[in-house]
């Protein structure tokens, strides 16, 4: 990684403001999922064992620029304070002088949290002035906010125009992982790109193509793939206007080299239910009333011998309707793939990860992206807006 992180600063007496993601799922002040609260542990706890005091924001959910009581984040700072066993100070305000006297009044070791960045309107319009009212609550900026990275927002971007700006442990992995996998990767080099549309994905499909050795598609996508070569895909979920793009890119798997896989057979269901009836066809033979939710026993095995002799692979979206039990042993197959595999293997985007979590086997592989858009666009050769705005080594 060439940008500057925490360990490139002397903290001692300084305090750090530093951009965290806590955009978690929470009902009723209960926090359904922490990890991305547990991934900012070590940034903080090392901030604080080296000296500073520490400032932090968040956005959490979309409160459209406006107070909204369920978005607050004090039951966040509370989480945070059981898992640091360390007092967090939560205020109710962004910015602005109250915001800055709670920040001075900080002695070495102590963290504040400010209240959702996303309450103030000129946070997403990433307003200079907004800017400058969270760089004056700190000596040096910390983003740490991987799955914040693609938005040229005042806490993610905006403020490191007026601060020495490095990121975080969380940060510095995510890009090390990411980037520096694409830039340098040990080959055979594959990915497994699923989900439901292309259009969602049809950057780094492109990107991809260009530097992997296998590309293999499932999920959604892959209809749209199989109806551009010919075939009937009953009543399957299809992008039309994406036929197109579906063609442009068999033809520059041709051009570039890299394999470019698409299921064989498939789970195909007379309805889109848990208890459709359901059967296992080649996809040359999908009927009017039938639609595929799942790849089939013939492509999970291919997919299956292509990661086992992969030294390097990327995940990147669910093969099927996982959430159903009948659509998910695709999916399923993947994940298991994956963790019995000795390859270097990231599976980034909410859904693939959501899938490896729920099947027990987040521990068996390298690394778990805690970016969702931003993995994405960090895939399609993107320059991240919060990344960009950080110091140089």
């Amino acid at each position: 990684m060439n940008k500057k992180s925490i360990r490139d600063i002397q903290w001692q007496g300084k305090q750090a403001i530093v951009r965290v993601d806590f955009n978690v799922p929470m009902e009723n002040g209960v926090i359904g999922d922490d990890t991305r609260i547990r991934s900012a542990v070590p940034t903080i706890k090392y901030l604080v064992e080296h000296g500073a005091s520490v400032v932090l924001m968040s956005h959490l959910g979309r409160p459209k620029n406006k107070v909204v009581e369920e978005l607050r984040l004090k039951p966040v700072a509370a989480h945070l304070a059981t898992l640091l066993k360390s007092a967090v100070i939560a205020i109710p305000d962004v910015a602005g002088p109250s915001a800055l006297m709670a920040a001075k009044a900080l002695q070495a070791g102590q963290i504040l949290m400010l209240e959702n960045t996303r309450f103030d309107a000129r946070e997403e319009a990433n307003d200079s002035s907004l800017a400058q009212e969270y760089a004056a609550l700190g000596d040096v900026y910390v983003n740490d906010a991987f799955g914040a990275a693609h938005r040229a927002h005042a806490s993610t971007a905006g403020v490191a125009a007026y601060l020495p700006a490095v990121a975080g442990f969380l940060m510095e992995r995510e890009l090390e992982a990411l980037a520096g996998t694409l830039a340098n990767p040990q080959r055979p080099f594959i990915t497994i790109i699923g989900g439901a549309k292309i259009s969602d994905k049809i950057g780094v499909i492109e990107n991809l193509l260009t530097k992997v050795d296998a590309l293999l598609i499932g999920g959604g996508m892959a209809n749209t793939f199989l109806l551009a070569q010919g075939y009937a895909m009953g009543d399957s979920l299809v992008e039309l206007t994406s036929l197109d793009l579906a063609k442009r890119m068999i033809d520059l798997a041709a051009k570039s080299g890299a394999k470019l896989l698409l299921p064989t057979d498939a789970i195909v269901a007379d309805a889109f239910s848990a208890t459709a009836n359901t059967m296992v066809v080649p996809v040359t033979d999908v009927k009017s009333g039938w639609r595929i939710l799942d790849i089939g026993p013939a492509t999970r095995a291919v997919y299956a011998a292509h990661i086992a002799s992969a030294k390097t692979v990327i995940w990147n979206g669910p093969m099927g309707v996982f959430e159903m039990p009948a659509f998910a042993e695709g999916t399923r197959a993947v994940a298991q793939a994956l963790a019995d595999s000795s390859a270097k293997s990231i599976v980034g985007g909410g859904d693939s990860v959501a899938a490896i979590e729920q099947m027990g086997l987040a521990d068996k592989v390298s690394h778990i992206s805690t970016g969702g858009g931003a993995s994405l666009e960090l895939l399609e050769g993107r320059i991240l807006p919060g990344v960009a705005a950080l110091n140089d080594r």
